[in-house]
């Protein structure tokens, strides 16, 4: 990986280190990633990476799944996982939320009601995921982004995920719970009363009454877990870019993802806002890194263009490359790696990076700005 990326011109890996609720490196928090069973007990494939990339001249960045926990179809097995030790830490879609509010986690139909709805309703979803709101979930992810940042020489770390699943989630009686005491200040004593009187009915009756107020606090438990981490990441190793792969459209991620990224910006809690631009569309490739770099400079922040390599041709991969550096975008990320590397239809010969290099890279590239 790092002999290919560095021959075709590339000059950064963003490599994910937590995918699942697990860990491709020595973790103090989580379990191995279930998919080294195979490999060595001291195999670290974080170490490895840093200490191969190093060498190359290539920066290193752990890339980090914040929310989403498990695959619905792979439910983790092993007790130490967080979806089997904490179930109480997970996000609760709406349709469950009455059911599940006066029962205890512990119990397995707790979490097989929330794994039966995701599974019926996939459109979404990636999988099983925790919710923000609850002050212990963001203390585990803390935890994790300290552990790396004091024990690996990486020179970024990268939030994915850091969002939620989508409108539907979080119903969780913690979540529930927070969000009334976060509320009640904002209301009357009228407001308040009535309101303690229907929730004896309802437990989800202050996220119906109050439905945009609950989407304000969404977004707040978000930014809350952004805000701390980064700044975190600074007081140690201010050197270290802190990015965050966001939805392209920005609208979407702020009313349905509860993923305010153009607020980070403005608030100097992200270094770099990468746009998941993986749209074939080079026109609403554009819009999107358009809106993306118009925020990030004004706020003194910066950009990197994601292309989704996966949904298109080494050509239009290129297409988009250049409609990034016209509009003035600070970087690009191809996702991903994998992709490029396999034989497919849209990569018969396996070939896409070099074709990429020779199109994109092959000349000098302009210095950021």
């Amino acid at each position: 990986m790092v002999e290919r990326a560095s021959a075709a011109g590339f000059n950064t890996l963003i490599v994910q280190v937590r995918g699942r609720g697990d860990a491709y490196y020595k973790s103090r928090w989580e379990p191995r990633a279930i998919e080294l069973k195979d490999q060595p007990k001291d195999f670290d494939p974080l170490a490895l990476t840093l200490a191969e990339a190093h060498g190359r001249g290539l920066k290193v960045h752990a890339w980090l799944n914040t929310s989403l926990l498990a695959n619905l179809d792979a439910l983790p097995a092993d007790p130490n996982h967080v979806y089997n030790r904490h179930p109480e830490w997970l996000a609760v879609p709406r349709a469950v939320a009455s059911e599940l509010f006066s029962m205890s986690p512990g119990d397995a139909l707790y979490r097989q009601r929330i794994v039966e709805w995701s599974k019926a309703n996939r459109g979404e979803l990636e999988g099983v995921y925790t919710g923000p709101a609850n002050s212990k979930v963001r203390e585990h992810i803390y935890r994790i982004w300290m552990d790396i940042i004091q024990k690996y020489p990486v020179d970024g770390m990268h939030f994915d995920y850091v969002r939620f699943a989508s409108p539907d989630f979080d119903y969780s009686r913690t979540s529930l719970k927070a969000f009334r005491k976060w509320l009640e200040p904002q209301l009357s004593k009228s407001e308040q009363t009535a309101l303690k009187q229907a929730l004896k009915q309802n437990p989800l009756a202050a996220t119906e009454k109050y439905t945009a107020k609950f989407g304000d606090f969404q977004r707040a438990q978000v930014t809350t877990l952004v805000e701390r981490i980064y700044h975190a990441v600074k007081r140690r190793r201010p050197d270290v870019i802190v990015s965050a792969a966001v939805f392209a459209n920005d609208e979407n991620a702020f009313t349905r993802r509860f993923q305010d990224w153009r607020r980070w910006l403005r608030m100097d809690i992200l270094d770099v806002a990468c746009p998941m631009a993986y749209t074939p569309d080079t026109t609403i490739f554009q819009k999107q890194i358009e809106v993306a770099t118009s925020t990030a400079h004004a706020a003194g922040r910066r950009v990197w263009a994601g292309i989704g390599a996966y949904r298109i041709p080494a050509e239009s991969a290129v297409e988009k490359i250049n409609t990034a550096r016209t509009i003035g975008a600070d970087g690009i990320i191809l996702f991903s790696y994998d992709f490029t590397t396999t034989t497919s239809t849209l990569n018969p010969q396996g070939d896409y990076l070099e074709r990429v290099r020779r199109a994109a890279f092959a000349s000098p590239v302009p210095t950021p700005k």
